[in-house]
C-alpha cells in the first residue's frame, strides 16, 4: 500500500470520525431535556465526557489533517511567538482530555451503581491526577511527531491503570446487575486498550502499527452509541429504550 493511499485513508477516517462523534454529542444535548429525571445526572456526565473527548480529538486528529494539508506531519504554526508542531499540540490536547474522560467514566460508574470508591477508586483518581501532572514535564517533547519511548510509557502507564480499572469496576457491577448496556461499555473500554497497547510499545519500530488507532477509536464511538441508545433515546413516558435486567 502506497504512502499516499495510507495518508488518504487516515484523512478520510479522521474527518468521518470527528463528524460522527460531534453529531452524537449534539444528539445527546438535544435529547437531554427529554430523559427521565432520575438519570439526568448520569446523562449529563456522558455529555461532558464525550464533548471533552470530541474536543480533544478535534485537536488530535484534526491537527493531523491540517498538518497533512500543509505538506507534512512536521508542519508547525506560530503560537505566542514560538513555533509549535501541529501534531504535538494535538497530541497534548487529547492526552489531557482523555485523562479527564476516564475520570468522568469513574464518576459515571459511581453514579450508576452507587458504590463507594474504595481503594481501587482512590487509586484510579490518583493515577489520573499523576498523569495530568507528569504531562507537564518537558521530557514529553510534545513538539515531536513521535514522542520519546521512555516518557510515552511513563505517561501512559497511569492511563492504562485508569482504563483497565474503570473497565473492571463497570464490568463487575454491570454483570452483577445484568446491566447489558454497561457490560458492553466495559467490553469496549477493554477493546480500545487492547488496540492501543501495541501502538504504545511498538509504533517506533513499526510505524504501520499506528493503524491500530482506527479500531481503538471506533471502540470509543461504540461507547457513545451505546450510551445514546440506552440512555438518551426515550420511549413512552420517558423510559430508556434499553433497560437493565
Amino acid at each position: 500500500m502506497s504512502e499516499s493511499t495510507v495518508v488518504g485513508m487516515e484523512i478520510a477516517f479522521n474527518v468521518s470520525y470527528l463528524l460522527v462523534i460531534w453529531v452524537l454529542v449534539v444528539a445527546m444535548l438535544r435529547r437531554q431535556p427529554h430523559v427521565a429525571a432520575d438519570i439526568k445526572p448520569l446523562t449529563s456526565l456522558f455529555i461532558g465526557a464525550f464533548a471533552l473527548l470530541a474536543l480533544g480529538d478535534t485537536g488530535h486528529v484534526g491537527f493531523r489533517v491540517w498538518a497533512y494539508a500543509l505538506g507534512s506531519l512536521n508542519s508547525t504554526i506560530t503560537m505566542l511567538g514560538r513555533e509549535v508542531g501541529l501534531v504535538g499540540l494535538g497530541a497534548l490536547a487529547t492526552a489531557y482530555t482523555v485523562t479527564i474522560f476516564y475520570m468522568l467514566l469513574l464518576l459515571i460508574w459511581q453514579k450508576r451503581y452507587g458504590k463507594a470508591y474504595g481503594w481501587l477508586g482512590i487509586l484510579l483518581w490518583a493515577a489520573g491526577i499523576f498523569r495530568l501532572v507528569i504531562m507537564l514535564f518537558p521530557g514529553n517533547e510534545w513538539n515531536s511527531v513521535v514522542p520519546p519511548q521512555g516518557w510515552s510509557l511513563v505517561r501512559n502507564i497511569p492511563l492504562m491503570i485508569q482504563g483497565f480499572g474503570v473497565a473492571y469496576l463497570i464490568l463487575r457491577d454491570a454483570l452483577a446487575a445484568k446491566d447489558r448496556p454497561f457490560v458492553w461499555v466495559g467490553i469496549m473500554i477493554l477493546v480500545s486498550f487492547g488496540f492501543y497497547l501495541p501502538v504504545i510499545l511498538f509504533v517506533r519500530q513499526m510505524p504501520m502499527i499506528g493503524m491500530l488507532m482506527i479500531p481503538k477509536t471506533l471502540a470509543y464511538v461504540a461507547i457513545a452509541f451505546i450510551a445514546y441508545f440506552s440512555l438518551f433515546r426515550v420511549a413512552k413516558k420517558g423510559e430508556p429504550l434499553l433497560r437493565t435486567g
